[in-house]
Parts: structure tokens; sequence; C-alpha cells
């Protein structure tokens, strides 16, 4: 028995089902409850909310977000291996757990949380909360950083990362890890590393140290078309080592005019620029695109 909840310990649950962890499902299954419990209350009061989690696996994770209060988790695994376990905690549970069998790349839970829920606070409240799949786990932020219309379905993402894709995520402008991901989360959200996770914690036990990322979606982001910015940040970031000038040639565009109309400077290279120039170069990128006359650009 656990102290978290009064269903057996994971270990028990793991050896009765015969799970594993798989390579190849990206899975790295957190058996400690404590920290499960510390991830949980990571995303802040959890009474009233309801969670999506990706990749529960044996439900660690999932106890602890029940226990802490969560009016409703909607739980996605492609394991097949782990429904069984999950089923478990549904029974202790009754009426809050929905386990969703499916890939997490294709599943969209928006009509199951219902649209706008992410914009208000207490009741109703719609977080996600997950140790990602390491393989899917970039891919799923992008994901969720590229929802339309904005402010999103979500209040917050509270996920675990290797260790060096979330030092890409919280980066600042100036260091080696800012780039293209830092630019997406800074530009739509507040990010912040939330505590570190060490290899032992897991089974198996990955060879990198692992961390937990807070995201929190900004009300009103700089105004800016994500596919502008998007193509911007590629051509920048693409070749990094470049000064702007030479980097943003393979937009189509005039470079000159379209640094000159930023206020950026055309020997800068990507990674000294901050969020707020990259939206300023994008939003003059589709300007210019249309045909349109540079024109003054707030600064």
């Amino acid at each position: 028995m656990s102290a978290l909840d009064e269903l057996p310990p994971l270990r028990d649950v793991i050896r009765r089902h015969g799970l594993s962890a798989q390579k190849s499902l990206g899975q790295n299954f957190l058996l400690d409850l404590n920290l499960t419990g510390r991830i949980a209350r990571a995303s802040g009061p959890l009474e009233g909310a309801t969670v999506v989690e990706v990749g529960p696996g044996p439900g660690g994770l999932t106890r602890a977000l029940l226990a802490l209060g969560a009016q409703r988790v909607i739980a996605i695994e492609r394991d097949q291996r782990c429904l069984d376990a999950l089923a478990e905690v549904s029974d202790h549970y009754p009426g809050r757990l929905e386990v969703i069998s499916g890939d997490a790349l294709k599943v969209d839970v928006r009509p199951l949380v219902g649209e706008g829920q992410g914009e208000g606070e207490g009741q109703g409240e719609v977080r996600v909360v997950a140790n990602l799949p390491y393989n899917i786990a970039t891919l799923l932020l992008i994901g969720w950083l590229s929802t339309d219309p904005w402010p999103p379905w979500f209040s917050s993402l509270t996920l675990m990362f290797q260790k060096e894709v979330a030092e890409r995520i919280v980066a600042v402008p100036g260091s080696k890890a800012y780039g293209r991901l830092a630019v997406l989360a800074g530009w739509r959200t507040t990010a912040r590393i939330a505590f570190d996770v060490a290899p032992s914690a897991f089974v198996p036990p990955p060879k990198v140290t692992s961390s937990v990322v807070h995201l929190v979606p900004r009300a009103e982001p700089l105004p800016c078309a994500l596919s502008a910015l998007e193509k911007v940040t590629e051509a920048a970031f693409g070749q990094r080592r470049k000064m702007l000038r030479q980097s943003l040639k393979s937009l189509g565009v005039d470079t000159a005019a379209l640094i000159a109309a930023t206020g950026v400077e055309e020997t800068a290279r990507a990674e000294e620029i901050d969020v707020a120039g990259f939206v300023r170069l994008a939003n003059m990128f589709a300007q210019l695109k249309a045909g349109m006359p540079p024109g003054q650009v707030a600064r």
C-alpha cells in the first residue's frame, strides 16, 4: 500500500501486469510516488481542474493527479499493455479517469475538454501534465504551442523533457541553446524549469538528466502570424552562424528592406535576436511577401 492512496505500489503493479518500458515507445516509468506528486503539484492547485496526461504508463503520475484533487484526468496511452493497470486506477477513482487508447500525436482532446476552458481560472480549468514519451515530446510541445485560436484550450503545460530539450525551451538570446523552440515558447508562453529529475528516478534509467518545465500561455502574445514566424526563424537558425543579411536571403524578399524596416542589426546572428525582434521580422516578411511597402514598424 502506498502513502499516496490505497492502491498497490507501482513496482507490484508493473510486476503483476508484466510491464516493461519499451524504448520504441520512448517509455521511462516513474515509480517514486513522492516524485510524481511533486510533478503534479508543480502544475498548481488541482482542485476542480481537468488534466490531460500523455503516456501515463502504469499510472504513477495519474494516481498523483487524482489523489491531489484533479476533478477529471484524460489519459492518452498508446501502449495497450498498460490499459489493465490504468483500469484499476479508474476503478479506484470512479468517474474521474478517462483513458483513451491511441497515439497522442493524432488524438484531438479539444472536443473532450471543451474549447476555451483553458482561458479561465478555477472550476473547469484545463491543464496538460505529463511525463512525455521522449521520442515525441518536442513534437507534442510544438503542436500545443501552435494551437489556434490563442489563448488556447489549456491554462498551463507541466511537462517532463530531457534536460537538454528543457534548456532549449527556456533559453534566452545569446545562449547556445537559444533557437526556434525558445522563440516559439517565449512568444506564446512564459516558460521555466521547475526542477530536475535524476536518471535513477526512472525504470529503466535514461542516460541523461530530465527536467520538468512549466509553461503558462500569454493572454496576449505580440501580434504575429505563426506561419510567418516559423519561416523567419527557420531561415535565421537554419544558418545560425551567418549574419541575418545572409541567412534571411532564403525568404525570397528584399532582405535589406526587411532588416532596415525592423530595426534589427544586419550583422547580427539569429541567436542575438530576441522574441520581439523575430516578431517584427515575421510581420515585415509577411508584409513584403504580400507586395506591400515596408512602411513604419513599431520597435
